[in-house]
């Protein structure tokens, strides 16, 4: 029928789903990055003293390692089911499973920036009176940032695309939509949606890519120079 809505018709592409549901998806897009954000950031406050632990003691480096490994290896429905048990049917179980995933990567990587860091200019640091935090801080992480970054934004985009197997326990930000419109195949739902976790993954990519090369500049000009 001509003039039919493309609600009824349930068109793939449908403007007048973006124009009504417009508050649905924007509530769905701020879960979304909140779970992403709280997770990551939680992520990097474990990996930090957990890759330090591996650094300074060599037998511990083992064990993390292995142990992170391990732990990104269990399919995501087992592990948001094993955490369900500990804290409820609540959005602390997609955050800390996210946790639990991001370790690997952070861990590996921080450990990867460290350990790029030339020896002369921990020795030139130490020279100029740095003890070990100021060194950490002042010398090693700044160095390590390339490595770091590099973690950090592959660890964001998986965050940003495991988030959606929330939607098992209604914290999947758009992964709600895309589970509740493959129930009712609702199409204008679940590729609005998906396109829209996509956007978010390539938009955080690039943001954190800007933000590797504003804190790196030196990596930049070592590539004009040659």
């Amino acid at each position: 029928m001509a003039g039919q809505s493309c609600l009824i018709s349930n068109d793939w592409i449908c403007g007048e789903y973006l124009r009504t549901r417009g508050q649905e998806l924007t509530d769905a897009t701020l879960q979304h990055v909140g779970i992403t954000l709280a997770s990551v950031a939680i992520g990097l406050l474990v990996a930090f003293p957990l890759a330090l632990l591996a650094r300074r003691w060599r037998a511990a480096a083992g064990p993390v390692l292995g142990l992170t490994t391990v732990l990104y290896t269990v399919p995501s429905l087992a592990m948001f089911s094993l955490l369900v048990p500990f804290f409820g049917l609540s959005v602390s179980v997609v955050v800390t499973g996210l946790v639990l995933y991001s370790l690997t990567i952070l861990v590996r990587n921080i450990l990867a920036g460290l350990a790029s860091v030339p020896e002369e200019a921990r020795e030139a640091a130490r020279g100029m009176g740095y003890g070990p935090v100021r060194l950490l801080f002042g010398v090693e992480l700044p160095l390590a940032l390339p490595a770091l970054m590099a973690g950090l934004r592959i660890t964001t985009v998986s965050t940003i695309s495991l988030t959606t197997v929330g939607a098992i326990l209604h914290y999947g930000g758009l992964g709600n939509l895309v589970y509740d419109g493959m129930h009712s195949y609702f199409k204008a739902q679940v590729l609005t949606a998906s396109v829209l976790c996509v956007a978010l993954a390539v938009a955080a990519d690039l943001l954190l890519l800007l933000v590797q090369r504003l804190l790196t500049p030196w990596t930049r000009a070592g590539k004009g120079a040659v």
